[in-house]
């Protein structure tokens, strides 16, 4: 029985001990990525790696479609100042909106079961 490699992003949770050290309390977001620990039981089957492409797909296009939105938006920025703000919560909300886009789709497919 193979185990599945997903709840290797659950690693990435360890990051959001550098909220703890850096003062920066937007790190404590990574936090959320011990959930993938949850996949640790989950065998790795074809289902499984079927779903996860499909639920990758769906996460790469909420970027395909976020990142030219926010190029537009920059275009019409004016001071350096702004600009850097709108980065900083733009991209950070993108990257949120990205990751909870994959979970959902891929909870969503593994809960109906059939590899259409």
């Amino acid at each position: 029985m193979k185990k599945n490699p997903i709840w290797y992003l659950g690693l990435i949770g360890f990051l959001g001990l550098l909220g703890i050290v850096t003062g920066n309390t937007g790190l404590f977001g990574l936090f959320g990525f011990f959930g993938f620990f949850g996949m640790a039981r989950q065998t790795d089957d074809e289902m499984l790696r079927h779903n996860m492409a499909k639920a990758g797909l769906s996460a790469f296009i909420v970027s395909l479609v976020g990142f030219p939105v926010a190029t537009i938006i920059l275009s019409f920025l004016d001071s350096s100042e702004t600009v850097i703000s709108f980065f900083v919560i733009y991209f950070s909300l993108l990257f949120v909106a990205q990751i909870l886009t994959f979970v959902f789709s891929f909870n969503y497919y593994e809960k109906r079961g059939d590899l259409s």
